[in-house]
């Protein structure tokens, strides 16, 4: 299983959300700092999410943001050196 589709499981067993994108931006960062893994392989360490939930209602934008790093918890530590969150209500979306 890619990275990318970890990160969608993770988010959808934990958020229902009623949109989600999970996007590989590591092509646009070859040659900056954790553009290769610690295997030194290339690709799936920055990501760019969009995520509209109605589990964000009533929450501040870093509380949406500690939730994520929380189910996100493993790849964070490992292959995943950036993530870029837009956390979203549905109210709001």
């Amino acid at each position: 299983m890619s990275i990318a589709d970890a990160i969608r499981d993770k988010l959808i067993q934990a958020f229902a959300p009623s949109a989600l994108s999970v996007n590989d931006d590591s092509a646009s960062h070859a040659g900056h700092s954790g553009a290769t893994r610690d295997d030194g392989s290339r690709g799936e360490t920055h990501f760019s999410v969009r995520i509209v939930s109605e589990k964000f209602a009533g929450l501040s934008r870093v509380e949406r943001q500690r939730r994520i790093y929380a189910v996100l918890a493993e790849e964070m530590a490992g292959p995943v050196h950036a993530l870029s969150l837009t956390a979203l209500s549905s109210a709001e979306a």
